[in-house]
């Protein structure tokens, strides 16, 4: 359902994205990531890190790192997916917010909220 490939909105240092392999309705599950949470009194050292960059709100004291595909969502305000945090089974479940077709880069908003237009804190001063 799903690839990692080469994107070409991303000018990072890796420049990954994830990919619809086939029509993605919306409303359906794409993705389960598995969560590491931490307490964010640790994420002091976590931002020593290039992890940093890559952290999501877990909760009300906690961050998280996100495994499989997790992490490798790129953002849009524009987005074609969103996500939700489920607590129970410890995972960020994204879903797809409108129709995707196959080979469509597969995008959600960093901001957690699909209509959230704040600016990105790695793009303020």
């Amino acid at each position: 359902m799903i690839e990692v490939k080469t994107s070409p909105i991303s000018n990072g240092e890796f420049n990954r994205g994830v990919f619809a392999t086939c029509d993605i309705k919306k409303g359906e599950l794409i993705h389960e990531a598995p969560v590491i949470s931490y307490p964010n009194d640790q994420h002091q050292y976590i931002e020593q890190t290039i992890l940093g960059d890559y952290a999501f709100e877990y909760g009300i004291d906690q961050s998280a790192i996100l495994l499989g595909y997790g992490m490798l969502f790129n953002h849009s305000y524009e987005p074609n997916a969103n996500y939700e945090i489920n607590f129970r089974n410890r995972t960020f479940d994204f879903y797809a917010y409108t129709d995707i077709k196959a080979g469509d880069e597969i995008l959600i908003n960093y901001n957690g909220d699909v209509d959230n237009e704040d600016p990105l804190w790695f793009d303020e001063d």
